[in-house]
């Protein structure tokens, strides 16, 4: 499995109270969704073969650059899945089979003026992080293993630790399984150049109709630490899915679990 022959794309708006909390609500102002609850859009993250900034592939898995410029960076703590992309013979999106997830840290620069999403979202190598395994899905629906899982995200500054994200369950999602598949679908073949969001079936078409992709499908909501804290260097990064069945007793020796652990430069 090589993430970097994969296209990288994040749902903006997926879960409750995110967008405004993060100060972004406003950016889509413009954005009618077909559902009050429903995301915003798909954006990209990471394009192969792209020679523009989303070429470069941004994920690492301890380590997290800040920008160089002045920026305000927040972590966003979310789970990735890895999608199989199936094509039609016209080149659309027909399926996507959803294979494996693990967590993610979507961090993005909280940055005035910013046309679109993936500007605030790709600023080099290692502006991104990803969990330390993935876990095979079942099936994606109700009653597979994902309904077991939740996922909460900290930060150590100073030797406290501290809650950065809410702790939550995978099923607290607004659209997940079918729906979000169906949704994602519906975006990649439709959604157009418009505000903050991008053409997804051109994106597609000039990173030469990859056969995969790993999609981080929205960052919880923050508690009151990460909302109202953008990250410094030197602050150790935490994002963990457990399974709530399973890791109630010691999470270090928990083989169900998955954790993101990044520090900060």
């Amino acid at each position: 499995m090589n993430l970097k022959n994969m296209i990288g794309l994040g749902v903006a708006g997926n879960f409750a109270y995110h967008l405004e909390q993060a100060g972004e609500i406003k950016d889509f102002e413009n954005i009618t969704t077909e559902q009050p609850d429903a995301p915003k859009g798909i954006f990209p993250f990471y394009i192969p073969y792209y020679d523009t900034f989303l070429g470069v592939y941004p994920v690492g898995t301890d380590t997290l650059y800040l920008p160089e410029h002045e920026a305000n960076a927040q972590m966003e703590p979310e789970i990735a899945i890895l999608f199989d992309i199936i094509y039609a013979d016209d080149d659309t999106v027909a399926d996507l089979i959803a294979r494996k997830f693990t967590t993610f840290n979507d961090c993005t620069i909280r940055k005035a003026g910013a046309k679109k999403i993936s500007e605030k979202k790709n600023w080099g190598a290692n502006s991104k992080g990803i969990g330390d395994k993935w876990i095979e899905i079942d099936k994606f629906e109700k009653g597979g293993i994902m309904d077991r899982y939740h996922i909460c995200s900290f930060v150590v500054r100073e030797g406290i630790l501290h809650p950065y994200g809410v702790d939550a369950p995978l099923l607290g999602y607004s659209y997940f399984y079918d729906k979000l598949k169906l949704w994602l679908i519906d975006k990649l073949n439709r959604q157009k150049d418009f505000g903050p969001l991008e053409d997804m079936a051109g994106h597609l078409k000039a990173s030469g109709y990859p056969d995969q992709a790993f999609i981080s499908i929205g960052a919880t909501a923050y508690a009151e630490f990460g909302e109202k804290n953008y990250l410094k260097s030197k602050d150790e990064i935490y994002v963990i899915a457990y399974d709530r069945y399973k890791d109630r007793g010691d999470m270090q020796k928990s083989e169900s679990k998955i954790i993101l652990h990044q520090r900060v430069q």
